[in-house]
């Protein structure tokens, strides 16, 4: 977009009045976010009082550094996967700079809010700078990837590693793993860690182990695994019997997000964003 052109989307306040306190160069700043501003607050000129005007001028001023704190995040995140990967090669300098590769660190930085976590910037960041040097997964698995980073919460994650660490692990052990207190059946946390299992289940990222044969199949259970238990007791939260694993997308996904490259230059942050 040309300069003349992004000048229009730019909100224009009133000029003089009281409603000169509304803040235009905050408005201007943020303009290309909300091109409806300019006409809200012309609307609003001669029904808010100045005290309301310092309010949201105010608001603007946070809201602005909260942008700038977000740039200097994603300035961070773009220079660490710099960091990490070999210029040098042709193949990564070709991959970087092909409009695959570019959608892919469009949407990772539209489906992570950096004020979120400094783990799932980290995630962020291994994604991109494995999808820049690795092959393994397809763009379409990537973006999968992406959508997961949006959709799970950091104790998702944490499930994850601990079953990638120790495939063949219970939910039982998984609460251990991830270092959770014993809690009671009945409680919110155990509610939360089955509400954990079911999202990455149906999600396809976790699945009760199986067996496979030779060529890859899954085996049925035999009927003395399958019998029913005759406990009065429903099946706890915290199961120690039935085991889990990572399913081969879950599998990908471990290698290219909590596999962190080593940088290959160091370099020390200015801490201003671009």
């Amino acid at each position: 977009m040309s300069d003349e052109n992004k000048g229009d989307l730019v909100p224009k306040g009133p000029a003089s009045g009281r409603s000169g306190k509304v803040g235009r160069a905050a408005l201007n700043a943020v303009g290309s976010s909300i091109p409806f501003a300019g006409g809200l607050f012309s609307a609003a000129a001669g029904y808010w009082s100045e005290k309301e005007q310092d309010a949201v001028n105010q608001f603007l001023e946070h809201w602005l550094a909260m942008l700038q704190e977000e740039l200097k995040e994603k300035e961070q995140t773009i220079v660490e996967v710099m960091a990490r990967i070999d210029m040098h090669d042709e193949a990564i300098q070709k991959r970087i700079s092909s409009d695959d590769y570019q959608a892919l660190v469009k949407k990772s930085f539209r489906e992570w809010a950096a004020s979120e976590s400094e783990q799932k910037r980290n995630l962020v960041r291994n994604i991109l700078a494995n999808a820049a040097a690795s092959s393994i997964a397809s763009d379409d698995v990537i973006r999968l990837f992406l959508e997961w980073l949006k959709t799970y919460s950091d104790m998702h994650f944490e499930v994850i590693a601990a079953i990638y660490n120790r495939n063949g692990i219970t939910r039982s052990g998984i609460w251990s793993k991830i270092g959770r207190v014993q809690v009671r059946e009945d409680s919110a946390e155990a509610d939360l860690f089955k509400l954990l299992i079911r999202d990455l289940s149906t999600g396809g990222v976790i699945r009760q182990h199986r067996p496979t044969d030779y060529n890859g199949n899954y085996l049925k259970k035999s009927a003395s695994s399958s019998t029913r238990n005759s406990s009065s007791k429903m099946k706890s939260a915290f199961d120690d019997n039935e085991e889990y694993e990572l399913t081969a997308l879950g599998a990908q996904f471990v290698h290219y997000a909590m596999n962190d490259l080593p940088p290959r230059i160091e370099y020390q942050s200015t801490g201003n964003a671009v």
